[in-house]
């Protein structure tokens, strides 16, 4: 199958939730795609000439073809929606119910759990670091993320939906932010955590950030 030109814009150190979230997207897909950095650190995506600024000037951004697209939900949906089944793989569930909840799913990961997200930065995932306590803010939203992932996943499957889809990887994303700190996480939880960072996909990303590091 023919595909267009695709280039992937990441964070120099390949830490954003949101770059591993397109990233895991594309592979899934099977889709070949050049991938670039900006350095965030030094401010180069606030510089006119980076090729997001004109966007949300933060990473992911992805351009195909010409057409440029930021904000890791949407490149999602697009690419499930551009590079549709059967032709190419399926990121998002069969059914319209199912692939409505998982987009639910992937927006209350973005908007919602800002403790965890504060506390407990992508360092830990991707750069092996160890942040203090959660505090009581942090307690709380632990709390929501465990109670809300415990429902979805009440049926013991080891995926949200019967089969895997990209919501899987953004929620064991977020579970890893305390699993990997070493806070205590419902054993159920970090079990679908584990098992979901063992995908291929997310696995190559993982790479990316431990040879950065190294």
């Amino acid at each position: 199958m023919s595909q267009p030109t695709i280039t992937l814009w990441s964070d120099a150190n390949f830490y954003s939730p949101y770059v591993m979230s397109v990233y895991v997207a594309l592979a899934e897909k099977g889709l070949t795609f050049n991938l670039k950095t900006v350095d965030l650190d030094r401010g180069e995506h606030l510089k006119p000439q980076w090729q997001g600024y004109a966007l949300t000037r933060r990473v992911p951004v992805l351009e195909i073809d010409g057409f440029e697209l930021s904000e890791s939900s949407a490149i999602d949906e697009y690419l499930e929606d551009r590079f549709a089944p059967p032709e190419w793989e399926r990121i998002y569930p069969h059914d319209l119910q199912k692939r409505a909840r998982a987009r639910q799913i992937q927006a209350w990961l973005r908007s919602d759990l800002v403790p965890i997200r504060e506390q407990r930065a992508t360092d830990v995932i991707f750069g092996g670091a160890k942040m203090p306590a959660l505090n009581e803010a942090g307690e709380a939203s632990a709390s929501k993320l465990f109670e809300t992932a415990a429902k979805l996943l009440e049926h013991g499957n080891p995926n949200l939906f019967g089969e895997w889809c990209i919501a899987d990887a953004d929620l064991a994303l977020m579970l890893n932010r305390l699993v990997l700190n070493g806070d205590a996480v419902p054993q159920a939880l970090a079990n679908y955590a584990s098992f979901q960072w063992q995908r291929a996909s997310v696995q190559r990303f993982v790479a990316l950030s431990a040879k950065r590091s190294g």
